[in-house]
């Protein structure tokens, strides 16, 4: 009996998770599941992206998978600690959920994410900015955990309203160019002179652009890939917890609750994998 990891997103940026997990944990088999039909959730209110998250994780165990990945940044900031703290102990105690929230702030912090002490951080006073969806940047999640671990990081957020569905459109790159650049504009705007050190896209489907926020972003700017430091992560906790692992083969499945038919054009998000969806 295999035992596959779940990564579930609102849409097809977990497919960026995917690929990098995938890549680090080559024997692992995946289940990837895309809410296509209720996202994304960038815009959604934040009782909809509970029961939304909710709803996504909750299919995924019932069918025997007992370690998710929630690859998504809206719904990690905004649903996860209540999905965890309260729903997950009654209904399924022995399962766990990681995001991509906690392995973010940790690498900007230098710090486990318990140790939110922050006379413990090395790290010195930086600006870094985050790119992310609008519900995102209103949770406060990034800033709010950057500063109780490391006061000197200073983090600069823009949302970038749209650019989700611009990229799931797969809307032509002259016009996703102008759009990227009109963000960063935005973003080095709020600095008021500052250096910008380093950014991260808080979004699992912005690395897809991340070729046009460097071309937009001033020279040496350093940008985190979050699909790398997620699957460092999983590493370091399979490893730490290896009932959860599995090295039988490294198959991957994909389902989502939309039409599997107009996903076709998905193979941009995993270079060199067939993406064959099925509806769950």
């Amino acid at each position: 009996m295999t035992n596959p990891i779940g990564i579930c997103d609102s849409g097809s940026g977990g497919l960026t998770v995917l690929g990098a997990c995938a890549k680090a944990l080559p024997d692992q088999p995946f289940f990837y599941l895309g809410d296509h039909n209720r996202g994304p959730y960038g815009n959604r209110s934040e009782a909809e992206i509970l029961k939304f998250t909710t709803a996504m994780i909750e299919t995924l165990f019932g069918r025997g998978i007992r370690l998710v990945i929630l690859a998504c940044n809206t719904a990690s900031a905004i649903a996860l600690r209540e999905i965890q703290e309260e729903w997950l102990p009654g209904h399924y105690p022995d399962h766990r959920i990681l995001g991509v929230l906690v392995p973010m702030v940790e690498a900007l912090t230098g710090l486990d994410w318990d140790r939110n002490n922050p006379g413990l951080s090395s790290v010195p006073s930086k600006n870094v900015g985050v790119f992310a969806t609008h519900s995102t940047v209103e949770s406060g999640a990034y800033p709010h955990q950057v500063r109780l671990r490391a006061p000197k990081v200073q983090v600069i957020q823009q949302a970038c309203p749209g650019l989700v569905g611009a990229i799931e459109e797969n809307l032509a790159e002259d016009d996703l160019r102008d759009m990227v650049a009109s963000f960063c504009t935005k973003l080095m705007g709020q600095l008021i002179g500052e250096r910008l050190d380093a950014v991260f896209l808080g979004c699992t489907h912005y690395p897809l652009v991340e070729n046009l926020f460097r071309d937009a972003l001033p020279a040496g700017v350093e940008i985190l890939s979050q699909p790398d430091i997620v699957a460092a992560s999983l590493t370091a906790y399979l490893t730490r917890h290896p009932e959860f692992a599995d090295n039988s083969g490294g198959k991957l499945e994909f389902f989502t609750t939309g039409d599997p038919a107009a996903l076709s054009h998905l193979e941009q998000f995993l270079p060199g994998t067939k993406l064959d969806f099925k509806t769950l």
